[in-house]
Parts: structure tokens; sequence; C-alpha cells
């Protein structure tokens, strides 16, 4: 009977082990559960304050369309787009990437860098310079070099590089008096209700 009680008391624990088990797995399941609710949530949350912070900003910004105007006519001078802005239709488009026609000069763009200015160097020298650095540019489609640019052209190059001067100092002039304007801070007193 010592025998039988014993295998009696081993089957016993066997049963209680296999059910504290069973019972940690349950728990266990049930805490990964409830966790990924919990971050599930918070990413609602995240999610919420964004859209609150979105909602908040574009209050701020409708409430203050009159100070948005005046900030634009001011500075940036955008308006709305007209009628003549907009195409009626594929003819249109279309229209707008024709080839040109036979009697169409080739438009020819090509970048240039202008030196700095240097104190006490001419304008006409430089536009003359500018003129002499052209000499290795070729036109793609009629051959012909800025060396074969007959001689009233250069001298207009260099009579428009004169009035090119006086039109940038014209905006370096503008650009400061902008860059001061922008420099100083003007803040709006909200009205009393």
């Amino acid at each position: 009977m010592n025998l039988t009680q014993d295998r009696v008391r081993s089957i016993g624990w066997i049963t209680v082990l296999a059910i504290c088990a069973a019972m940690l797995v349950a728990l266990t399941l049930r805490v990964n559960a409830v966790k990924s609710e919990v971050y599930a949530a918070e990413k609602r949350i995240v999610y919420t304050q964004q859209q609150i912070n979105f909602l908040e900003t574009e209050f701020q910004t409708r409430a203050n369309q009159q100070a948005l105007k005046k900030l634009n006519d001011l500075e940036f001078g955008y308006a709305a787009p007209g009628a003549g802005q907009y195409l009626e239709g594929e003819r249109q488009l279309a229209a707008l990437g024709a080839a040109p026609g036979p009697d169409a000069p080739a438009p020819i763009r090509y970048a240039n860098a202008e030196p700095a200015d240097i104190p006490g160097e001419d304008v006409a020298e430089r536009a003359e310079e500018k003129a002499g650095s052209l000499l290795a540019m070729v036109n793609p489609v009629s051959g012909a070099t800025a060396a074969a640019m007959p001689e009233e052209e250069r001298r207009r190059e260099v009579a428009a590089a004169k009035t090119r001067d006086s039109d940038r100092a014209a905006l370096r002039a503008e650009a400061a008096d902008l860059s001061r304007r922008l420099a100083s801070i003007e803040i709006a007193e909200a009205p009393d209700q």
C-alpha cells in the first residue's frame, strides 16, 4: 500500500504541475494580449495628438487671415491664378509642345558666371573679357562661333554690360531693403474680446 500512496502522490504532484504550467501559459497569453491593446491605444493617442496639433495650427492660421494677406501684399505679392492661366483642353496642351516653325530662331541659352566686382576694374574691360570667353562657344544649329560675331554686336554687348551693372546696383539696394524689412520682427497684438 505504501507503494501506491507514493505513486498517487507523484501523480498528484505531476497533475498540480501540469495545471500550474497551463495556467502560466494562459496568463502569459493574456498579458501579451493586454500589452498589444495598450500599444494600440498608445498609437491612437499619438495619432490623436498629431491631429490636435494640426487642427490648432490650422485654426491659428485661419484666425489670422488678415495678417497673412497683409504679409502677402507687402512681401510676396502672390495672386490667385486668372482664367487665362488655365488650358482649355488637350489641343491647347499639345500646342505648347509643338516644334518651332521654319522661320523661328533657334533658342540657345547658356549659363555664364560673372566674376565678382573688383574695385578699380573698368566695366568695359570686364565686358570685353566676357565676350572673349565666348569665342569657344558654337551654335549647335548653325555652327557659327562667337568669334564670327561682328564688331558692332560686341559693342552692343559692352553697352548691355554697363546697363546690367546699373540694374544690379538697383537690385542690390532692393535686396538690402528687403533684408532689413525681413530682419525686423513685428508682434501683432490680439484684439481684446
